[in-house]
């Protein structure tokens, strides 16, 4: 394994709500995406799901408030919580979940990507 520039990875993308693999440790993925507008509110049965802002400001929604993260800040959200991420223009962050989490939960939408089709760069 190489060292990775986080960075950089960001600079290989432009899609957003597509989560890129970056690596791997102990069955849990490491996933970078950009984010504009709204997601879907769903959420995980079995996984928690943290998520690290690097640039920009993402809003998670729940069901009883709302976490704004700004860069340089973190959030677990923890399985069985219903959650809809929500982002401004720019903004970039990474999420840390077991292989198994599906991106969004139990609802399949039009911006839902498989885990077959989150790849690797």
């Amino acid at each position: 394994m190489d060292k990775i520039k986080i960075s950089d990875k960001f600079d290989l993308f432009d899609e957003v709500w597509t989560p890129k693999i970056i690596a791997q440790s102990n069955g849990q993925l490491v996933k970078i995406a950009k984010g504009e507008g709204e997601l879907v509110w769903h959420q995980h049965e079995n996984e928690d799901e943290l998520f690290i802002v690097f640039k920009g400001s993402l809003t998670l929604l729940l069901p009883d408030r709302e976490v704004v993260l700004n860069p340089g800040e973190m959030f677990v959200v923890p399985k069985g919580v219903e959650h809809c991420p929500r982002a401004e223009a720019g903004t970039q962050f990474m999420m840390i979940e077991p292989a198994s989490t599906a991106h969004t939960g139990e609802h399949d939408t039009d911006r839902t990507v498989s885990c077959e089709d989150q790849v690797w760069i």
